[in-house]
């Protein structure tokens, strides 16, 4: 288990913890790693850090390193295309930054805008996400029959999107995002 310092404390790595952007050697989002992974990658010269978190380091008993938030690997790596975004529920909170789609509160629920008892399905473009208080007032019905005005409508990312909303990037890193969403009748 990986230790880094954060000013004057210790904190411990969480196994599994995710939170590192892999990026192909053409800049392409390919995954994210744990934070161990990434940096056995960083040492063993496979990747280089092309962002990290400079308030924290990882020590090991020979080396200190700051704590990569985005890597790239040092040579191209052949991947199979893939079309779509897996769809989650996690995922449309992250791409809709848990701000609700109807009134701009943080989101805790996914809404189905066309309800699933009337055929609507679990989809990027069919969800979005909202918070228990209008998801509730919606209830079974779509935003129009409830007289709810989205803020903004429901997109598909890209898989390399979905990456890069995923491990929380902000600022000029999203320059790899699709445009800003689109506001209804606007």
């Amino acid at each position: 288990m990986s230790h880094f310092a954060a000013g004057a404390g210790t904190v411990r790595e969480v196994d599994g913890m995710r939170d590192t952007l892999v990026l192909n050697a053409s800049f392409e989002p390919l995954a994210t790693v744990s934070l161990r992974r990434a940096v056995v990658l960083v040492l063993q010269g496979k990747a280089v850090v092309e962002r990290a978190r400079p308030e924290l380091r990882v020590r090991g008993a020979t080396v200190e390193v700051p704590v990569p938030q985005v890597i790239r690997l040092c040579r191209y790596v052949r991947v199979p295309f893939r079309r779509r975004a897996p769809w989650s529920r996690r995922g449309v909170l992250v791409r809709d930054r848990h701000r609700c789609a109807y009134c701009g509160r943080r989101a805790t629920t996914v809404d189905h805008v066309v309800p699933r008892s009337r055929g609507g399905e679990d989809s990027w473009l069919n969800t979005v996400a909202a918070c228990a208080e209008d998801n509730h007032r919606k209830a079974d019905r779509t935003p129009e029959q409830a007289g709810m005005r989205m803020l903004a409508l429901p997109f598909e990312p890209s898989p390399g999107d979905a990456m890069v909303l995923a491990v929380g990037l902000s600022g000029r890193e999203e320059l790899f995002l699709a445009p800003p969403l689109p506001v209804p009748g606007g």
